[in-house]
């Protein structure tokens, strides 16, 4: 079932598939002994304490569930059901000042494992705590939380709030719709036919073999809300749809005169308050693909690069790559990326690029 309720945060709209709603008819309480929630909100900016999620039902069985951002930099998760309580604070120190994060609470009652995962998404910066998970949560319980009416609150700085039936993933994501051409050694291939063995063209012109490809379903909100990058701004031939924070790499004299560099990177959200890009219409959910490489690099589509899948030293970091995408590769052939060390413009860096080579 994976993706089975979700609630908009700036349309204020609460949706709950179908297929669950027919189940709770029929088994009012049927319960979800595997599953996520996954949270993105933004954060004070005057350091007030937020609680941006909260439910609780009272009666014979009491359930609640809370999520807590305090002021000094804080997550606090509360988990109860019955006699069964979590309770896990993250403290997520360095990125306490961050604007944004996602927020992942997983759990698989048959392990009796639970996990709570804080990241921001613009970074590959994640926090990962886990906890003991003895008792399944009612699958009506999970639904209520995407609707925040009666017994649920939500808070206007959350962007969304999704619910899955299974154990989502952390970590590195796929950024590039199944729809973006990349060249190949064969010629161009779209991004969703792309397997592991093809041999990719780097930004260089060099052919590079593709150690794994990634694909995710997730919804189209906050971090993973799609953007078309308007042809023909730096070099595109065609518009192409990605998320929000894939980057293009872009080279050419406005960026040395502008940046000192021969090349930038340019995160596709920075290009949507210009004519460059803007945010894509899309379904409530969407699907991202992504190649992972020997090295950090970008990948070549006709007449522009966009970087390809970045997982640093992720091998090293045994319960960082348990949590991935790339969890069923062996550690051991897993590849240590470096940062290429391109400068990563902002906004308005971006903006102004863009402004100087459409001149």
């Amino acid at each position: 079932m994976s993706w089975f309720a979700l609630f908009d945060g700036e349309q204020r709209a609460p949706w709950v598939r179908d297929e669950v709603k027919e189940i709770l008819d029929r088994r009012p309480r049927a319960c979800a002994p595997r599953g996520s929630v996954v949270l993105e909100t933004r954060l004070s900016p005057d350091a007030r304490p937020q609680t941006l999620v909260s439910y609780k039902r009272d009666g014979a069985s009491v359930s609640s569930f809370s999520l807590m951002s305090t002021p000094h930099g804080s997550l606090v998760l509360v988990i109860a059901q019955g006699d069964d309580v979590v309770h896990e604070v993250v403290e997520r120190g360095r990125e306490a000042r961050t604007d944004t994060l996602q927020v992942t609470i997983s759990w698989d009652v048959a392990k009796q494992l639970g996990r709570l995962v804080v990241a921001r998404p613009e970074t590959e910066h994640v926090l990962i705590r886990h906890f003991v998970m003895k008792q399944a949560p009612l699958l009506a319980d999970l639904a209520a939380l995407a609707c925040p009416k009666g017994l649920t609150d939500i808070d206007p700085d959350v962007i969304f709030l999704a619910l899955s039936t299974e154990i989502e993933p952390v970590g590195p994501m796929p950024t590039l719709s199944p729809s973006v051409p990349v060249e190949t050694a064969q010629g161009l291939r779209l991004a969703t036919t792309l397997q592991q063995g093809d041999v990719v063209r780097a930004a260089d012109g060099k052919l590079v073999p593709v150690l794994q490809t990634v694909a995710r379903r997730v919804p189209a909100l906050g971090s993973f809300r799609p953007v078309r990058l308007r042809a023909p701004y730096f070099g595109l031939t065609q518009d192409v749809v990605v998320s929000r924070h894939q980057r293009l790499l872009v080279s050419g004299p406005e960026v040395e005169y502008l940046f000192g560099h021969e090349q930038v990177l340019i995160p596709a959200s920075t290009l949507v308050s210009g004519y460059a890009g803007h945010y894509e219409p899309a379904p409530r959910f969407v699907t991202y693909h992504q190649v992972l490489l020997p090295h950090h690099d970008a990948i070549r589509i006709p007449d522009a690069a966009l970087e390809s899948l970045y997982i640093g030293r992720m091998r090293r970091d045994k319960v960082l790559f348990g949590a991935s995408m790339l969890s069923d590769m062996s550690r051991a052939t897993l590849p240590e990326h470096h940062r290429a060390g391109y400068q990563v413009l902002r906004t308005f860096e971006a903006i102004t690029l863009a402004e100087a080579r459409a001149a």
